[in-house]
C-alpha cells in the first residue's frame, strides 16, 4: 500500500493540508495518498532524529498513517496537520521506546531524547575562513541539551511555532520560548564572529 502511495499524486493543483485534510475524513483516498507524499518524508527525517533504527522509525511513521485513516471520521476537523502528525510521531516513537525500556523510571515522552548532529549547508561555505566558522558553529548547536537542540530544529528546520512545538513537545508555550532563548544565549555566549552569521544559519537549520 504505502509503495505504490508514494508514487502517487494529485493531477491538478495541489490542495491546501486543511482542504486534504476535509477530504481525507471524508473517505478520499486521493487526499490521504496526498498528505502522505507531502509529510512522509520529513516524519521519517524527524523520526531518526528521536530513534536510531530506521527500519523501526519506518513502522512508527506508516502507522501514524494508517492511524490516521483507520480513524478519520473521528478525527478532529481543525488541526494544523504537520503538527498532529509530528505530534503522533513522537508518541509512537515514545511508546516504543516505554517497551523496550519497561522498567525505566521516566513518563513515555521524557524517554525521548533528540540526537540529530547539524550539520551545515554546504552552500553557506564560500571561502576557508567561513568554512571555519561554520564548523564551530556546528559544534557549539550540537554541544546545546537535547531538548534545546530539539526545539530549534523545530523551529528552523520544520518551521513550527512556538505553540505547535509546545503541543509536540507536550509542554506549554513559555517552556519553549525559554528552551529556544536559552540556545540562543549559549550560542551567542561562545560565538566568536559575526553574530548575522547565526542568523543565516540559524534559517537553514
Amino acid at each position: 500500500m504505502f509503495s505504490t502511495l508514494i508514487q502517487q499524486s494529485l493531477a491538478t493543483t495541489p490542495l491546501s493540508d486543511e482542504k486534504l485534510w476535509q477530504n481525507l475524513q471524508t473517505g478520499d483516498e486521493r487526499a490521504f495518498s496526498a498528505l502522505f507524499e507531502r509529510y512522509y518524508p520529513q516524519l521519517l527525517g524527524y523520526g531518526n532524529t528521536l530513534l536510531p533504527d530506521p527500519e523501526i522509525v519506518k513502522d512508527c511513521v506508516q502507522n501514524v498513517f494508517m492511524d490516521v485513516w483507520r480513524y478519520r471520521h473521528s478525527l478532529a476537523d481543525k488541526v494544523v496537520v504537520k503538527t498532529y502528525l509530528l505530534s503522533s510521531l513522537r508518541k509512537r516513537i515514545a511508546r516504543q521506546n516505554e517497551r523496550d525500556h519497561f522498567f525505566r523510571k521516566t513518563t513515555p515522552l521524557d524517554s525521548v531524547e533528540f540526537s540529530l548532529d547539524f550539520s551545515i549547508e554546504d552552500q553557506l561555505i564560500f571561502d576557508e575562513e567561513t568554512a571555519a566558522k561554520v564548523q564551530q558553529l556546528n559544534g557549539l548547536i550540537n554541544a546545546l541539551p537535547a531538548r534545546q537542540k530539539e526545539a530549534l530544529y523545530l523551529r528552523y528546520h520544520q518551521g513550527l511555532a512556538v505553540d505547535q512545538i509546545a503541543e509536540i513537545l507536550h509542554i506549554n508555550n513559555q517552556s519553549v520560548s525559554n528552551l529556544l532563548h536559552r540556545a540562543i544565549l549559549c550560542l551567542r555566549k561562545d560565538w566568536v564572529g559575526d553574530l548575522p552569521l547565526i542568523l543565516v544559519v540559524c534559517l537553514q537549520l
